[in-house]
């Protein structure tokens, strides 16, 4: 298993082979995760970043990627946990190393700030190692 932030979620959606790119690994997320990708593709789209051509496709991958969401018990706890040993004001992030933490798995991310101090939480990969 390997839990995915929106970040790699919305790269994958937008390119052309989708979430094949990320390997065999079951994907997982927390279910914040598709609150914020959505988010994501609409501001590139209102920011005219991306057509609405583009947005439209990427939102159609997002809505059936093989991506299981997840919410074991205890998560919003650990989120807290972290978000407070790392010295984070929010939750947000803390919650996808929760999630990989909780279930004893690597967590993917294309954010350089979130890989450097997530590391110190659980085995925090980039998609070059993948």
């Amino acid at each position: 298993m390997l839990v995915v932030d929106a970040a790699v979620v919305v790269t994958a959606c937008l390119s052309e082979t989708g979430l094949k790119a990320l390997g065999r690994d079951s994907l997982i997320a927390p279910h914040l995760m598709w609150s914020e990708a959505s988010s994501v593709l609409h501001e590139l789209r209102w920011r005219k970043e991306i057509s609405g051509e583009l947005a439209t496709i990427a939102l159609a991958r997002l809505a059936v990627a093989d991506i299981s969401p997840r919410r074991p018990k205890g998560l919003i706890e650990e989120a807290w946990r972290i978000a407070d040993r790392l010295g984070w004001a929010k939750t947000y992030d803390a919650e996808y190393l929760a999630l990989a933490r909780l279930l004893k798995c690597r967590f993917l991310t294309m954010d350089a700030k979130l890989k450097a101090g997530g590391s110190a939480v659980v085995e925090v990969i980039g998609p070059a190692d993948l």
